[in-house]
């Protein structure tokens, strides 16, 4: 008996451990997920304004709704720093937000070094459009649309050449990164003064990294006019027949 009492308790032990840590994972998963649903809520609402994800406010907003404490007492690796946003972004076209949130949990086993597992949560989440403006429907014509300095309209509103695809991306990463058109990103003149911040804002089809998500390089105002409007104007190359 001492001796099956001396190769089953610690195993009993163990099988004890393991169904805690389990229900403590699937705890912090849950945490993490209703806190980046409620972030991403947030996040849609300030897509409205300016057409870009914000992974470091959408950290912070999970960070925050979890709670700090909560973090503290987890099993996450690495604390609320082990948490990761920055594969989420928002689609130019359709204008969802793909939401990547990916961490790591501590694994009950010591003696391989404090191992942990990668875990990651995914999903999407429509971003604010604004209201829907009505057509001119008087029979003068299609409605095409233009950009004040643009050689060409657009017959689509979504098309990529008019949404700017606005990213934040770590400064460090601007050695790699090249845009659609295999191009690299220079300072914007703008409002680049100097070294650049630890992050930056880039666009897919840019040839510019900017400090501002406020400066002009960022910004495109679109103009919904009559084709009889557009003399001059060649169709664009993507969206026009």
């Amino acid at each position: 008996m001492t001796i099956e009492a001396a190769f089953g308790i610690p195993i009993f032990l163990f099988a004890v451990l393991c169904l805690i840590y389990l229900a403590e994972i699937q705890s912090i998963r849950i945490s993490i997920i209703n806190a980046a649903q409620s972030a991403a809520k947030s996040a849609s609402e300030a897509t409205a304004a300016v057409p870009v994800l914000n992974t470091v406010k959408l950290k912070s907003d999970i960070v925050k709704g979890i709670g700090e404490g909560r973090i503290s007492r987890s099993i996450l690796d690495g604390g609320s720093d082990g948490i990761s946003c920055w594969k989420s972004y928002i689609s130019p076209l359709s204008g969802e937000m793909h939401i990547n949130v990916e961490y790591s949990v501590k694994l009950p086993i010591p003696a391989l070094g404090n191992p942990s597992a990668k875990l990651k949560e995914e999903f999407k989440m429509s971003s604010w459009q604004g209201y829907e403006v009505a057509e001119m429907a008087d029979g003068e014509g299609d409605i095409v649309y233009i950009t004040p300095t643009g050689l060409v309209y657009h017959e689509d509103y979504q098309c990529s050449y008019l949404q700017l695809s606005i990213r934040f991306v770590p400064y460090t990463e601007l050695e790699i990164l090249r845009n659609l058109s295999g191009g690299i990103y220079h300072p914007c003149e703008r409002c680049v003064y100097g070294s650049a911040m630890s992050g930056v804002y880039i666009t897919e089809y840019g040839t510019k990294y900017h400090n501002s998500l406020n400066c002009s390089g960022l910004r495109r105002t679109i103009i919904a006019v009559r084709k009889s409007q557009v003399m001059g104007r060649g169709g664009c190359s993507k969206c026009t027949d």
